[in-house]
């Protein structure tokens, strides 16, 4: 599983978005987001610009990849 760091999440409002706008891209699959962590795991070989545009579309910065 790959993991990556996001900064600003809150909620589990957050939580939940954020699992479904990795969830939409194509090749990710298994999504788990751990908010207490400010992380994300995922399953699946997919270009890590794909990945931080879809996470900062919805608000919120990958600190990582």
């Amino acid at each position: 599983m790959a993991t990556i760091s996001i900064k600003g999440m809150s909620c589990s409002h957050c939580v939940a978005s954020t699992k479904k706008a990795l969830e939409e891209i194509s090749g990710i699959s298994n999504v788990v987001v751990e908010l207490d962590k400010g992380e994300a795991s995922y399953e699946g070989d997919v270009d890590q610009g794909e990945i931080k545009k879809a996470i900062t579309k919805i608000g919120f910065e990958v600190i990582n990849s």
